[in-house]
This record gives C-alpha cells, structure tokens and sequence, in this order.
C-alpha cells in the first residue's frame, strides 16, 4: 500500500534529518510550497514539489555566496540542505520576525536590485532566463482549464514570447533575482533582505525591474515606481519594452491560480477567471487580489 507524505510530515523528518527539532512546527503558507515555522529553532521550513530540487539547490549556493559577499539576502541555515522526501524537497532558512508597521516600502527593493547587479558573477551556474517556461507545463497538464481557456493562454503566451524576442535591452544581461518585488522584501530588524531566489537566473536586468511596475495590478502607486526608480538609478518607464514584460508577469501570476484551481480551490479559480478575463479584454487599469 502506498502511503501519502503530507508536506507537515515532509517538513518533519527533514528537520530530524538536518539536526533540528521537529516541534513546535506551525503552517504560515501552503500554496505550490508549504512553508512552516519552527520557532523555537527560529528557523523558516520550506516544503516544495521535488521537480524543484536543482533549483533549490542553486538558490541555497547562491544565497549563502550573496551573504558572505555582504549582501543582503534571505540566509540559509547552516546545515545539510535540500532534503529531498519524495513528493517533496525541503530547504531551511534563517526566521526574520515582521513588525507589524507594514512591509518594507518599493525604494528598499530598488536599492537592493542596484547592489545586486553591481555584484560579479556569483561562482554558482545560473540557468538562462526563460519566459513562460513553467506556464507551459501548468497550462498543458491543468485538468481545471476548459479547451477555450488552455487555446487562448496558449497563443498569448506564444504572442509574447514573439514580442520579447524583438526587443533591446540597455541594462545588459547578468544574474538576475527572477521575481524580484517588493513582496519578496523582508524587515531584518531596520534592515531589509530579499528572499525568494528560487528563479535566480541569468537574464536581462529588465527583468527584475519590470515586476514592481507590474505590481499597478495590485495598488501600487506612482510615488512608489518614482522612488524605486530613484533607489535603482534607473527609469525603466522610458524604455518602450516595459509593457512587454508587464504582460508577461501578468500571464506569470496565472501560474499558481491554475494549479490551485487544479485542486479544487474555488477562490483561486474565481481569481483566475477574473484576471484571465481582465486580459482578455486588454483592460489594464483592472485592480486583482493578490492572494
């Protein structure tokens, strides 16, 4: 008989595994990954799908290369990671209690991406950036989609695709964050780090500029983009292939709603439905949930 691993148990027995304690372990987020707190142990227990075990990988030996080099990311745990407990692969990282005054603001992410990109090449192989890869597969396999729904993701992503070919970037190529947004920006005391380096690649820097601007979607207002532009050294408004990034986070963000919906979460699917019809109709000015 085969028997189900819960991600809770995953996280568990990676914790024993890696010299940790197990409890008290508490759910903070459980989507695509679940992550867990181990309070006691001050330690942020992320528990993903095992097909993103080279990329976990990758983003612990890049992560703690950044933090040696004095930069200020999200830090990996010292001990033995990823872990892999099939379906799943589990990474640990250091816990940085939030305040409770609100997340850091737009700028902070702007001046973290300068310091970023000033770096030199980490001594960590990147994979090339690749827009829309795991759309693909997320559209392909969904049993959610209804053949309308799969045949338009699947030719705006191929227009997209088309459009980012022909364009020119200015800021050069170079190893790129991913899914830099102020969302991934966390309080270190008055500090801030940037977390999330799942998606770390080598692509044009473009790329993580354009997210924040994205985030309009989302209430982010034009005093916000003024001062991450400002923080960055860089106004990425003046460039014209801006909206051809924008729209491609937008079919991004769809990655995740599809794949809950797949699950049977009904307030993911009626966010999918409201955001794929709100591209549809080309209207940008339409406001989405972030969650």
């Amino acid at each position: 008989m085969t028997m189900t691993v819960s991600p809770e148990s995953a996280a568990r027995i990676a914790c024993r595994e890696s010299g940790l304690a197990d409890r008290p372990l508490t759910q903070l987020h459980r989507h695509a990954t679940s992550v867990f707190l181990l309070a006691e142990e001050g330690v942020i227990v992320r528990v993903s799908p095992a097909s993103r075990r080279q990329h976990l990988a990758t983003a612990v030996s890049l992560t703690r290369w950044l933090v040696a080099n004095d930069f200020p990311a999200t830090e990996p745990v010292n001990v033995p990671q990823p872990v892999t407990h099939q379906p799943y692969v589990v990474t640990f990282w250091r816990h940085y209690p939030q305040p409770e005054h609100g997340a850091p603001p737009a700028g902070q992410l702007g001046a973290l991406l300068r310091a970023l990109h000033a770096l030199p090449p980490p001594p960590v192989p990147l994979p090339q950036y690749q827009p829309l890869a795991s759309l693909k597969n997320t559209v392909d396999s969904s049993t959610y989609l209804d053949p309308d729904l799969r045949g338009w993701l699947t030719k705006r992503r191929e227009e997209l695709l088309d459009a980012y070919e022909r364009l020119d970037f200015p800021l050069g190529y170079g190893h790129v964050h991913g899914d830099a947004y102020p969302g991934n920006t966390l309080w270190a005391h008055r500090d801030v780090r940037l977390g999330d380096w799942d998606e770390a690649t080598i692509g044009p820097r473009e790329v993580d500029l354009a997210n924040t601007f994205q985030g309009v979607r989302f209430g982010r207002t034009t005093e916000e983009l003024d001062e991450f532009s400002h923080q960055y050294g860089y106004d990425i408004r003046q460039w014209p292939g801006l909206r051809v990034l924008c729209e491609i986070r937008d079919l991004h963000t769809l990655g995740s709603f599809i794949r809950r919906a797949d699950y049977g979460d009904s307030g993911a699917a009626e966010q999918l439905s409201f955001r794929i019809k709100t591209l549809r109709s080309r209207d940008g000015q339409a406001r989405w949930n972030a969650a």
